[in-house]
Parts: structure tokens; C-alpha cells; sequence
């Protein structure tokens, strides 16, 4: 059987690979637009919980990646200079092209044919292969061929972004809320190697037009940057690699194929960075379309339909929480009036489905300083305004 692969992210290698690994007489070839060695961005995260999965699903590239790794035990808000830790978080990162160096390698030695540098232009070249995989991330030519079939949806956030990368090595995974005299910023940071950090910054669309940077080419809308975020920054200068100001598009397709043809990963839906989920779904997809390949074997219809029936339920359940995160941003200016503790709950609970019952569990120390925050309010001192 061939199969044709589009896009050389995480979801197309690692899907390559498996099918490799389980079908060793199929031919399969991915074909990816950018040279080998480009990536947008930095860094991407996974708590310690999307680790889970990988270990059980995937340990020989588990244990790789976790060797590449970075890892913290716990994540901080920052607002108003105050810091505000939360227990009971562990997370891991790693940088996204060292991801791609190591699924890249496993690929190769699997003997999947990898063609960096070609630009798919219609499905028609696929014409030989059963199988299409859509793993071309967000402007899915595969989606856009197809769209009549896949009835993509997009809603475009309004607020706007920025991702930086930057050579201060931070703590942990940190949320940084600052002000100024245009409006609220807020920073999402972590390292992601021992000296390189992910530094992504949003705002909402009036303090974005109101401090110009919509009128800033990149070493202006950097050197801004670093300024508002000057006490986190401690020195360091901020990295560009595609860094333009965007609007996060919020994606989602009813339908999962059409034919011959599937999609995964950022192709299939986007999942908001706030909540660090978008390579653990592109991973698990893979996986799981692997898994239905392994069970329906070279029936494509069949393995196509076991794919979304076993994978929707689970994707639709962590699209809801990164839709609720996504807005609870949509709204942060609002939220900085609040004092830091209570920010930071209102943060950890931003999803509708943590209680506090459930994060006196997870996060006993952090529960227990609210705690103190409440009675101190209600006992009317004046720390709890702090």
C-alpha cells in the first residue's frame, strides 16, 4: 500500500513512523513545503499528564525526547510584580526543532522517504497512493482542496500575538502580566533548552493599536516588547523567527475525511497555546490513526471511520477547555484589576471544571495560600487586597 503524507510536523513523522514500524512493505513518503531545519517558533510544552500517554503509547520516543527535555515541577503568575506559584504542575519542553531532528532521524532509520523543499500544489500528485494524510498544519492545502467535503469552521480570536524566543532561562512555565500607558500585555514563558526560552506575548487588539505595533516593523515591535517586559527579561534581547502579530485562529472540521483522504493534527483543529495541548494532540492523533490502520489493516474506508469514532470523543473534551482558556484571554485586561491571588485562581479554574475540591489535591500549597487570601478578605485586613 502507498501513502502519502503532507507535512513533516510532529503528527506527519510520528504517524510515518508507526505505519513504517507496523506495515514494513508499505511505501510511505512525506512531502513537506519548508527546507529541512526550518520551524516556526520556539518551544512547545506538555504537563506531565500529556507525557502519560507517549510513554504508554510510544516509549522508544518517549525516552528520546524526555532525555532532550527540560522539566519544572510547578508554574507561576506574575502580576504586579508579585509572584504567585502553583504547586502540583509539572511540565516538560522542548525546543520544536530539536522535535523534529529526533522524529526526522527515527523516520529515516523506519525507511520513510522524507522530500523537504516540495511544495504540494494539487492532490492530483498524489494520484498512485490509498491513502492521503493531512498533516500540513493550519493552512492545510488537503482542507482547502477539499473544503466543501470538510466544512471547516474558523473563528479568529481578537486579541493578538507574537512568538518570541529569548536566551533568559526561565524558572518554570510563567505567565507574566504587565501594563503600561497603551494597555495590558501578558507573556506566556518557559525554557525550553538550558539557554533558550519560548516568550509569547498577547494583548488585546486596542492596546496592539494604541502602542502602534501595528505600524512596527520587527526590530520596533521586539525592542517594545522588551521594554514592557524589561524586569522579566533581566538583560536579555528577544528572538525573531516568523514572529509576526496574529490572530489565533480557533479551527474545527465536522468532518474528519472524505475518500481517500484524512486529517490530523493542526490540520484537523487548533488547540489555543494557553493551554499547551496542540503537539500532544498531533502526537495522539497520529497514534490513534495508526492504531485504527492496525486494526482495519489495508482497508482505508474502515480505518478512516475506526480513527474518528475513537478519537473524537477525546479531542472534543480538550477542545472545550482550550476554547474556555482562549476566551478567558480574550478577556485578561479585565482580570488584571483582580489581586494577584485571586488572578491566579481565577486562572487555575478558568475552564469551568476545576473545583476547588480537585485543586486542594493537585495544588495543596497554592489552595491553601487562597485560602488565607479569603479569610483575610472577609476578616476585612489589608493584606488581602495585596
Amino acid at each position: 500500500m502507498r501513502v502519502a503524507v503532507v507535512g513533516a510536523g510532529p503528527a506527519g513523522l510520528l504517524f510515518s513512523l508507526l505505519a513504517k514500524r507496523r506495515h514494513p512493505s508499505w511505501r510511505i513518503e512525506v512531502a513537506e513545503q519548508n527546507p529541512e531545519g526550518a520551524t516556526y517558533g520556539f518551544g512547545v510544552v506538555f504537563s506531565d499528564g500529556a507525557l502519560a500517554f507517549l510513554e504508554r503509547d510510544e516509549p522508544q520516543l518517549s525516552k528520546v525526547m524526555q532525555a532532550a527535555m527540560e522539566r519544572w515541577p510547578m508554574q507561576r503568575i506574575v502580576h504586579r510584580g508579585e509572584r504567585v506559584d502553583i504547586d502540583g504542575n509539572g511540565f516538560s519542553a522542548i525546543g520544536r526543532l530539536a522535535l523534529q531532528e529526533i522524529l526526522q532521524k527515527l523516520c529515516r532509520n523506519a525507511g520513510v522517504k522524507i522530500e523537504y523543499g516540495r511544495a504540494v500544489t494539487a492532490l492530483e500528485e498524489f494520484a498512485g497512493a490509498d491513502v492521503v494524510v493531512g498533516a500540513d498544519g493550519s493552512n492545510s492545502l488537503v482542507r482547502a482542496v477539499l473544503q466543501a467535503q470538510f466544512q471547516p469552521k474558523i473563528e479568529l480570536l481578537t486579541n493578538r500575538f507574537a512568538w518570541y524566543g529569548t536566551t533568559q532561562p526561565f524558572e518554570c512555565l510563567t505567565l507574566t502580566f504587565r501594563g503600561n500607558e497603551h494597555g495590558a500585555f501578558v507573556a506566556h514563558h518557559y525554557r525550553h533548552a538550558s539557554a533558550m526560552s519560548t516568550f509569547v506575548v498577547e494583548c488585546n487588539e486596542a492596546t496592539w493599536k494604541k502602542a502602534e505595533l501595528d505600524r512596527m516593523d520587527d526590530a520596533q515591535s521586539r525592542a517594545y516588547c522588551e521594554r514592557v517586559f524589561a524586569p522579566d527579561l533581566n538583560g536579555h534581547p528577544l528572538v525573531s523567527n516568523k514572529s509576526q502579530w496574529r490572530q489565533f485562529p480557533l479551527l474545527s472540521n465536522p468532518r474528519w475525511s472524505s475518500g481517500r483522504c484524512v486529517l490530523i493534527g493542526d490540520a484537523l483543529r487548533t488547540v489555543h497555546f494557553s493551554i499547551g495541548s496542540g503537539t500532544r494532540l498531533a502526537l495522539e492523533d497520529a497514534i490513534a490513526l495508526d492504531a485504527a490502520f492496525g486494526e482495519a489493516g489495508e482497508d482505508v474506508p474502515r480505518a478512516l471511520a475506526v480513527f474518528e469514532r475513537e478519537r473524537r470523543p477525546i479531542v472534543e473534551k480538550l477542545l472545550a477547555a482550550a476554547n474556555a482558556s482562549s476566551y478567558w484571554y480574550e478577556r485578561f485586561p479585565e482580570k488584571m484589576r483582580h489581586a494577584p491571588w485571586r488572578l491566579a485562581y481565577d486562572y487555575m479554574t478558568r475552564s469551568g471544571r476545576m473545583s476547588d475540591e480537585r485543586l486542594r489535591q493537585l495544588a495543596p500549597k497554592f489552595m491553601a495560600q487562597i485560602e488565607s487570601a479569603r479569610n483575610a478578605e472577609r476578616a476585612g485586613r489589608p493584606e488581602a487586597a495585596c
